[in-house]
């Protein structure tokens, strides 16, 4: 079963809402996307999912395993990207993050290879 915190983050994400994504965050949260840059604070995670959402014209998240161990949790997935062109690319992805006291996201890493979708 989904948590209630996962199903928010994917939710977010495959409906390219930016400030619902960067809302989960702690105001000094951070995440990093793939081998790019650390973005820390709230207003960096929207700017920076507003720029990644522009290049695409949708995506969806599909669950695979999660895993959650205290205030982390992993999640494997493969995700379907709908390209600008119409094309879609599906590719493995792992998402981790930790939650702090707040109950809000403070720290969020994505691993995946992203060069496939824009091939």
């Amino acid at each position: 079963m989904t948590s209630a915190l996962t199903a928010a983050v994917f939710h977010a994400v495959d409906t390219l809402d930016s400030k619902a994504f960067a809302g989960l965050f702690a105001h000094d949260g951070k995440t990093t996307f793939g081998n790019g840059p650390v973005l820390e604070g709230r207003e960096a995670v929207e700017a920076g999912t507003v720029g990644f959402f522009g290049m695409l014209s949708g995506m969806h998240h599909e669950i695979v395993h999660e895993w959650v161990v205290g205030n982390d949790t992993i999640v494997e997935l493969v995700v379907t990207y709908t390209r600008k062109d119409g094309r879609e690319v599906s590719i493995p992805v792992v998402s981790i993050w930790t939650v702090g006291d707040s109950g809000l996201i403070d720290s969020y890493r994505v691993f995946f290879d992203v060069a496939p979708v824009f091939a």
